[in-house]
């Protein structure tokens, strides 16, 4: 690096501190890069975190075949969806639609921690399809979401994750799927 370079680099990171803002959580988070990218790419971003995760914990992943799920962990079809913790504290995974996965995963990210979530179709289809619609309101039928304040997520999620290693114990105990 240009010796110069390296003064201002010093400098600057002397003095950034007297400009942060002290309210911003995310400042440091090894996830902050994550929010500065478009909607779509955060998906993408949130598929090889939740892939490469998965296979270092000994998991079997492979990207899906079709369109409708975005991974096969396990021989299990999973749908992936991801959120940041948003300034109000809560979650917000969205454009949850009645697909061809066995599991929608959904991942959540706060500026030094990660919840998770497995969730069972069939449980969507009680819960959350067609009854939280994203963008016509409860009677939307397209597109539904999960919202919740990071820290209370609704009772019916309870058995299916909240921290990873919850989140890996019921990856572990499907057991092997038919898909690969």
């Amino acid at each position: 690096m240009d010796p110069d370079v390296e003064i201002l680099a010093s400098l600057s990171s002397t003095i950034r501190p007297d400009y942060q803002d002290p309210s911003n959580k995310w400042d440091g988070s090894p996830f902050d890069w994550i929010r500065s990218r478009p909607s779509r790419q955060r998906g993408a971003i949130a598929e090889r975190l939740v892939a490469g995760w998965c296979a270092a914990k000994g998991a079997d992943v492979t990207r899906s075949t079709s369109s409708q799920a975005d991974r096969y962990i396990n021989g299990h079809r999973y749908e992936i969806k991801f959120s940041t913790l948003w300034e109000s504290g809560v979650y917000k995974f969205q454009q949850i639609r009645d697909q061809e996965y066995d599991y929608l995963l959904c991942l959540g990210l706060a500026p030094f921690e990660a919840s998770c979530w497995v969730i069972p179709k069939s449980i969507l289809l009680d819960h959350v399809i067609g009854f939280m619609g994203q963008h016509t309101g409860a009677a939307g039928t397209d597109t539904a979401w999960i919202s919740f304040r990071s820290n209370r997520p609704y009772e019916w999620m309870q058995p299916y994750g909240g921290t990873l290693a919850d989140a890996w114990e019921v990856i572990e105990s499907l057991g092997r799927g038919q898909y690969r």
